[in-house]
């Protein structure tokens, strides 16, 4: 079995350096099969820093192309998630079922775009899987994926661009407190908002 997984993975990271040579197409193709549950050595972020160090005046480009790519990927298996229903969730831990079920109704496509920020390990494809299960908006699906993916490919090229071979040791570094700070903002933002929108109601309501 072992030897079978490691063939497996050998073979889709000979796929994803094929597909580094096609530049923004490369980016899109490498984005769009990790986001649908196929996952690719490296992934997306590493190819992101790559291809930005080497033509740092194409890193615009990459972005755009890499969330591209990673939006279509996650609505793919947003669609296969609605049409398998919870069979979908089987392959996660009851546990991590329920923690991402309970954010998900608490904050609905906030918790996608917070996810979508954040740095592996964390669980994002498990999310996707969640919002395709219990069948979220798609439109503020994709539109909370593409602004999280699109911040994460801007912040990577910049540091490519800025730092070039240094900038994977600096996003290793900093980019899960970078990610989680910028998460906490978010949901803050979002949890003030809401407060003066109910204050403004009961006021309303009052001067009525």
């Amino acid at each position: 079995m072992k030897w079978l997984l490691r063939k497996v993975t050998n073979g889709l990271a000979q796929i994803s350096q094929y597909l580094v040579a096609f530049g923004p197409f490369g980016i899109f193709a490498i984005a769009l099969l990790d986001s649908a549950l196929v996952p690719m050595p490296g992934g997306p972020d590493a190819v992101m820093i790559l291809l930005s160090t080497a033509r740092p005046a194409w890193m615009p480009l990459y972005a755009v192309a890499g969330t591209v790519g990673s939006v279509i990927g996650c609505m793919i298996l947003y669609f296969i998630s609605q049409r398998a229903g919870g069979r979908a969730l089987k392959r996660f831990s009851a546990a991590k079922q329920a923690r991402v079920k309970e954010v998900i109704d608490r904050y609905d496509v906030l918790s996608v775009l917070v996810a979508s920020i954040l740095p592996p390990p964390f669980p994002f494809k498990l999310f996707v899987v969640t919002a395709g299960v219990f069948r979220l908006n798609l439109l503020r699906f994709v539109i909370a994926v593409a602004v999280g993916r699109m911040f994460r490919f801007l912040l990577e090229g910049y540091l490519a661009v800025r730092f070039g071979e240094r900038a994977k040791d600096l996003l290793a570094q900093y980019y899960p407190a970078i990610g989680i700070t910028l998460a906490v903002l978010i949901v803050l933002f979002f949890i003030g908002r809401n407060m003066l929108k109910n204050r403004d109601q009961r006021s309303e309501v009052r001067g009525q």
